[in-house]
């Protein structure tokens, strides 16, 4: 079968996560998924998720036909550093949302857990996009995007 033939498409992103209430707050209260599954699972998952004695509780969030899977584990517990990871570490770099308005997207992500770093921001009249990079509470890294029409640079 030609590979172009068959259907492929993204359904998911999941995310580890340490304290699955504050992940709740922060991606169904603060940027607006809402819930549509919850499941336990235990040693019957070990193997597809080359663990061994897991117990573990997911969510299925969604928003506008972008689905997010929050894995909060009870057994074996999460590992990891919780601050920002480096862009150029191998895996997943982050996760795009694009917003209307970067400012009140920032202000929700703040009141609701997540952190910004102002210094990441970059707006481009002449391209027509803005960005701003912040984490979540357990230091995956969102980045918000807006696009509006380019202006043609100065002559």
């Amino acid at each position: 079968m030609d590979i172009q033939a068959m259907r492929i498409r993204v359904s998911h992103v999941g995310l580890c996560v340490a304290d699955l209430e504050r992940s709740l707050r922060f991606y169904r209260d603060g940027l607006g998924f809402r819930e549509t599954e919850r499941y336990e699972s235990g040693p019957e998952v070990g193997s597809a998720l080359e663990l061994n004695d897991v117990s573990h509780l997911g969510v299925f969030l969604e928003r506008d036909g972008t689905t997010v899977e929050l894995l909060h584990f009870k057994s074996p517990v999460a590992i990891g550093p919780s601050d920002r990871r480096p862009m150029n570490q191998l895996g997943l770099t982050h996760l795009n949302f694009e917003v209307d308005d970067i400012d009140r997207a920032k202000e929700r992500l703040i009141e609701f857990g997540g952190s910004i770093d102002d210094s990441t921001r970059v707006r481009s009249a002449e391209n027509g996009y803005e960005v701003l990079f912040c984490t979540d509470p357990d230091g995956i890294r969102i980045e918000f995007s807006r696009y509006f029409p380019p202006t043609s640079p100065e002559r």
